[in-house]
């Protein structure tokens, strides 16, 4: 498959402004990402969020990407909209052969201790060979993966595009910028390109070392009462290991009586996203993954 038309997206959640000021630089200098064999656009996905340094405006731009939101005319959320514009300015979605774009980059920030992610619709091929490419230019970036069904619909703003990724950087605090990651995030992009570039002109050579990988399993509550409020923390003990492995008998919570609540499973895990501010009003205080390795 010819990758003809990329789309970077940036500023989905108008609070995380690594993405949002990236793509504000490359409206001034298109050249930045010019390439032979395929078009690039630049494009601010919430504008109206990132000029209040909201993460949205009604609701989470990223959760409006499904087959049944975006063909429901009811929805009238400023979001759902944008949504709507942005599938008929990037897709269809789920019509790979009338998309208007064949891959989507979507940049992210994270409060997390998440460093740099990559993060995988699946374990395909594609992904993979592209993800170890990135790990020989940057040592230091994670592989985080989802694998969903084939009945399953996403409801990301990449699954416009039949490719596409996220790219992940924390912590970052919300409604700020860190040059550091920043000038990392940038160096991952023009990479990114410099792989398609590479893939569209079948100059590749095939990786054959060892990739990490962390797959998604679930997601984990803080301890909350009847009502719903929380009664807990995430344990200082965890605060700030994300990727680092979580055994049976490890400190998990805190509560605000001084109790601690351990890990009680007999799986270890390797959690990503602890104590993400977003994720508190969407019952997440982390993501359990496992970690894995392949041989390309």
């Amino acid at each position: 498959m010819h990758i003809g038309r990329v789309a970077i997206v940036g500023g989905t959640h108008g609070n995380e402004f690594t993405g949002a000021y990236l793509i504000k630089k490359w409206e001034k200098h298109p050249e930045l990402l010019k390439k032979t064999s395929f078009q690039t656009l630049a494009l601010l996905a919430n504008p109206p969020a990132f000029q209040a340094g909201r993460r949205y405006i009604d609701r989470d731009l990223n959760r409006c990407f499904t087959l049944t939101d975006l063909q429901n005319p009811t929805l009238s959320a400023w979001e759902d909209k944008r949504a709507k514009e942005l599938n008929q300015l990037l897709g269809p979605k789920g019509q790979p052969k009338l998309a208007k774009f064949d891959f989507i980059l979507d940049l992210h920030s994270t409060t997390a201790n998440m460093g740099l992610t990559a993060i995988l619709p699946g374990p395909h091929s594609f992904y993979l060979q592209l993800a170890a490419s990135l790990s020989s230019i940057e040592p230091a970036i994670k592989i985080l993966y989802y694998n969903l069904n084939q009945s399953e619909d996403s409801y990301y703003l990449e699954s416009i595009s039949e490719r596409g990724f996220t790219l992940e950087v924390g912590p970052i605090p919300q409604g700020t910028l860190h040059a550091g990651l920043f000038q990392k995030t940038e160096a991952l992009v023009y990479a990114i390109l410099d792989y398609l570039e590479k893939y569209n002109l079948g100059q590749l050579t095939p990786a054959n070392s060892p990739l990490t990988l962390y797959r998604h399993l679930k997601v984990v509550d803080y301890p909350r009462n009847k009502n719903g409020e929380l009664e807990g923390m995430v344990h200082p003990q965890l605060q700030g290991r994300d990727y680092q492995e979580l055994k049976k008998g490890d400190p998990l919570f805190l509560t605000f009586e001084g109790e601690t609540i351990y890990y009680e499973e007999s799986e270890t895990v390797w959690p990503v996203f602890i104590n993400e501010a977003a994720y508190y009003e969407q019952g997440a205080a982390m993501c359990y993954t496992k970690k894995t390795e392949v041989y390309l």
